[in-house]
C-alpha cells in the first residue's frame, strides 16, 4: 500500500514537471515558430521531467520522504529512462532531422539516420577509454558503462558553464566594472553613425545615376563579356560615368562600419541602463551578489574542494533551484542566437541532450557533497563509479574555463574604451 502511495506522489510530480517543460517549450523556445514537431516537444518535456525528478529524489533522500525501497525503485527507473533518452532516442532523432533537411538523402533518411546514430555510439563508447571512470569488472552492457560516459560529458559542460558564470556574473552585475558612459559619448557615436549612413546613401545615389546614364547610352546591353571584358570594366569607364565596382566596394566597407557603429551604440545604451539600474535597490543587491561570486570564484580557483563534506540542506536546495533556472535561461539565449525554422528541431534536441547530461552530472557531483547517511541509495543505484575522478575533472575544467573567461573579459573591457575614443 505504501508503495502505491509513493508511486502516486512520484507520478504526480513527474506530470507537473512534464507540464512545466511543455509550457516552457511552447511559451519560450518555440513561440516564434509555427511548425512544431510534437515528437521533439514530447522528448524535450520528458527529458526535463525526469531530470527534475532526480533532483526531487535528492531532496527526498535528505528529508526521508517515501519508503527507502520506493526511493531505490524510482532512482533506478529514472536513471534507466534518462539514459535511454540521452543515449538512444535523442541522438537518433537528431540524425533523423539532420538527414530530413538534406533533399538528396530524403528518401533514405531512415537508413542514414541509423548510420549517424551508429557513428555517435562509436565515438560515445570510445570516449570512456582515456578516462579512469570504471572498475574493470563491469560488463559491457551494465548501467555503469552509460552513466560513466554521460557523466564525463555532463561534468565537462557543467565545469565550462560554471567557470564562465562565476566570472561573468561579477563582471555583469558589479558596478566596479561598469565604464563611465555619458550622453555626450552616445551622441558622438550616433553622429558618426548618421554620417556613415549619409555617405552610404550618397554613394548609392551616385551608383543609381551612373547606371541610369549607362543605360541611356546603351552601355549596359553592349557590355563586353569574358575575362578581358571584366578587366576592362574594372580598369576603365565610359566618359561621364562612374566606376561602379569601386563605388560598390566603398559602400560595402561603409555598411560594415555602420553595423559596427550600430552595435557599439546599442552597447553604450545598455551600459548606461546598467549604470542607472545599479543605483536602484535591486541593482545594489545584484552588486552584492557580484562581490559574493567574486570571492567564490577566487576560492574555487585556489581551493581544492568544491563544497564542504557536510553541506547543509538549504545550500543543496539553492544549488538545485539555481541550476535549473540558470540552465533554462542559458538554453533560451542559446536557442534564440542560433536557431532558424529549419534547424530549430535539431537545436531543441541538442539542448535536451545537454540538459539531461547536465542534470545527471549534477547528481554525480551533489552526491559527494551530501552527508554519508544520505548518499547510500544514490551510491547503490549509480554503481561503483570513480566519483573522485569526476570532482578532479570538474576542478580542472572549471579552472581552465574561469581563467579563459577572465582573460577574455579583460581584453573586452580593455578594448571598449578604445572603441569609444576612436574617431
Amino acid at each position: 500500500m505504501s508503495f502505491l502511495i509513493d508511486s502516486s506522489i512520484m507520478i504526480t510530480s513527474q506530470i507537473l514537471f512534464f507540464g512545466f517543460g511543455w509550457l516552457f517549450f511552447m511559451r519560450q523556445l518555440f513561440k516564434d515558430y509555427e511548425i512544431r514537431q510534437y515528437v521533439v516537444q514530447v522528448i524535450f518535456s520528458v527529458t526535463f521531467a525526469f531530470s527534475c525528478t532526480m533532483f526531487e529524489l535528492i531532496i527526498f533522500e535528505i528529508l526521508g520522504v517515501l519508503n527507502s525501497s520506493s526511493r531505490y525503485f524510482h532512482w533506478k527507473m529514472n536513471l534507466c529512462v534518462i539514459l535511454l533518452i540521452l543515449v538512444f532516442m535523442v541522438p537518433f532523432y537528431i540524425g533523423y532531422f539532420i538527414v530530413s533537411n538534406i533533399r538528396l538523402l530524403h528518401k533514405q533518411r531512415l537508413l542514414f539516420s541509423c548510420l549517424l546514430w551508429l557513428t555517435f555510439m562509436y565515438f560515445f563508447w570510445k570516449l570512456g577509454d582515456p578516462f579512469p571512470i570504471l572498475s574493470p569488472k563491469h560488463g559491457i552492457l551494465s548501467i555503469e558503462q552509460l552513466i560513466s560516459r554521460v557523466g564525463v560529458i555532463g561534468v565537462t559542460l557543467m565545469a565550462l558553464l560554471s567557470g564562465f558564470g562565476a566570472v561573468n556574473c561579477p563582471y555583469t552585475y558589479m558596478s566596479y566594472f561598469l565604464r563611465n558612459v555619458t550622453d555626450t559619448d552616445i551622441l558622438a557615436l550616433e553622429r558618426r553613425l548618421l554620417q556613415t549612413m549619409d555617405m552610404i546613401i550618397s554613394k548609392k545615389k551616385r551608383m543609381a545615376m551612373a547606371r541610369r546614364t549607362m543605360f541611356q547610352k546603351g552601355e549596359v546591353h553592349n557590355k563586353p563579356s569574358g575575362f578581358w571584358g571584366m578587366i576592362k570594366s574594372v580598369t576603365t569607364s565610359a566618359s561621364g560615368s562612374e566606376n561602379l565596382t569601386l563605388i560598390q566596394q566603398e559602400v560595402d566597407a561603409l555598411e560594415e562600419l555602420s553595423r559596427q557603429l550600430f552595435l557599439e551604440t546599442a552597447d553604450l545604451y545598455a551600459t548606461k541602463e546598467r549604470i542607472e539600474y545599479s543605483k536602484t535597490f535591486k541593482g545594489k543587491y545584484f552588486n552584492f551578489l557580484g562581490y559574493f561570486f567574486s570571492i567564490y570564484c577566487v576560492w574555487k580557483i585556489f581551493m581544492v574542494k568544491f563544497w564542504s563534506q557536510h553541506i547543509s540542506f538549504i545550500l543543496v536546495g539553492i544549488i538545485i533551484v539555481t541550476s535549473i533556472r540558470g540552465l533554462l535561461i542559458t538554453l533560451t539565449k542559446f536557442f534564440y542566437a542560433i536557431s532558424s525554422s529549419k534547424s530549430s528541431n535539431v537545436i531543441v534536441l541538442l539542448l535536451a541532450q545537454i540538459m539531461g547530461m547536465y542534470f545527471v552530472s549534477s547528481v554525480l557531483l551533489i552526491r559527494m557533497s551530501m552527508p554519508l547517511e544520505y548518499r547510500t541509495i544514490i551510491t547503490e543505484v549509480l554503481g561503483e563509479l570513480q566519483f573522485n575522478f569526476y570532482h578532479r575533472w570538474f576542478d580542472v575544467i572549471f579552472l581552465v574555463s574561469a581563467l579563459s573567461s577572465i582573460l577574455f573579459l579583460y581584453l573586452a573591457h580593455k578594448q571598449a574604451p578604445e572603441k569609444q575614443m576612436a574617431p
